[in-house]
């Protein structure tokens, strides 16, 4: 009898944990995407905009959704750093591309890295956000520009669910749309990459 309560209460408390990866090009506020995630879901102030120093390896966030935990991996964008990324595809339940919208110069460099990431084996058929982060600056690209920049990258991305988003990660706007997207794409993606459970 005791097994079979034991077993139940397990069952009952058992979380589900889905695994979101944050990647994009240094400086374009991921990190600060998610402070601002964390502060929206935990209600806690996050680290202020002067605080936060280039990511070196990974920042970790976890925020609960419905009883399901969602844990973001802030990996860094440093060039040197995008080899450490791969290490993570497998685990991740899915993507989210941060974009800094008003650097222009280094569009090509972001296209380039993001059509390495998604054409990656290990990461087919997770879904992909990307974040056209820094909206709230005048002359950042908006969302129907970088769609324009990223469509002949986006065939091949298949069938899976994607989709662009613009934000700003400082003031807060669009990122509980964003992570709203993404909740309803993990539940579902479930059958081709199904939660973690843990107490």
């Amino acid at each position: 009898m005791y097994t079979l309560i034991t077993g139940l209460y397990k069952q009952w408390t058992q979380k589900e944990e889905f695994y979101v990866i944050i990647l994009g090009l240094d400086n374009a506020g991921k990190t600060t995407l998610l402070e601002r995630i964390k502060s929206i879901y935990l209600g806690v102030a996050g680290l202020p905009p002067e605080k936060i120093a280039p990511t070196v390896g990974l920042n970790i966030g976890k925020v609960e959704i419905n009883n399901t935990r969602l844990n973001f991996w802030d990996l860094g964008g440093q060039r040197e750093l995008h080899s450490i990324w791969e290490k993570y595809y497998s685990e991740c339940h899915a993507i989210v591309f941060v974009v800094d919208a008003t650097d222009k110069e280094r569009i090509e460099e972001v296209k380039e890295t993001f059509e390495t990431v998604i054409t990656n084996d290990t990461v087919e058929g997770v879904p992909v956000l990307m974040l056209a982060n820094k909206q709230d600056v005048p002359s950042a690209l908006k969302v129907h520009e970088i769609k324009e920049i990223f469509n002949p990258i986006a065939l091949r991305l298949g069938a899976r669910d994607s989709k662009v988003l613009p934000v700003s990660a400082l003031k807060g706007d669009g990122v509980q749309e964003a992570v709203d997207w993404l909740f309803v794409r993990l539940q579902r993606n479930r059958t081709n990459r199904p939660p973690i459970f843990r107490n």
